[in-house]
């Protein structure tokens, strides 16, 4: 099973929770509400869950064995880093066009 998409939905600045994440694998399933944490000096993920009527959670989806949850980890992790750099780059962006004088001819 291939990840052949990772799209981050929305960042987070405050707190634990980093990004909220879809990952689409083998072009076939997508699996939404994958949560980028950092906790600890450490990214890692969360997979999307329901609450129990007992008050604990379990996840609805899940990686099977550690590799592959591995992998899923750092491609989720390195894209939330690259959304990270592209929302920078676009603030950026923003705030040198908001400096240019407007009209100015060189």
């Amino acid at each position: 099973m291939e990840i052949t998409d990772i799209k981050v939905r929305k960042l987070f600045e405050e707190g634990p929770m980093k990004a909220v994440v879809s990952v689409t694998f083998d072009r076939c399933l997508a699996v939404h509400d994958v949560k980028v944490i950092n906790a600890r000096d450490r990214y890692f993920i969360v997979m999307p869950s329901r609450k129990n009527p007992d008050e604990t959670f379990r996840d609805i989806v899940h990686p099977i064995n550690a590799q592959f949850r591995q992998k899923l980890e750092s491609a989720v992790v390195e894209a939330y880093f690259a959304a990270v750099e592209a929302a920078k780059a676009e603030a950026e962006a923003g705030e040198s066009a908001k400096t240019e004088p407007v009209g100015a001819e060189d």
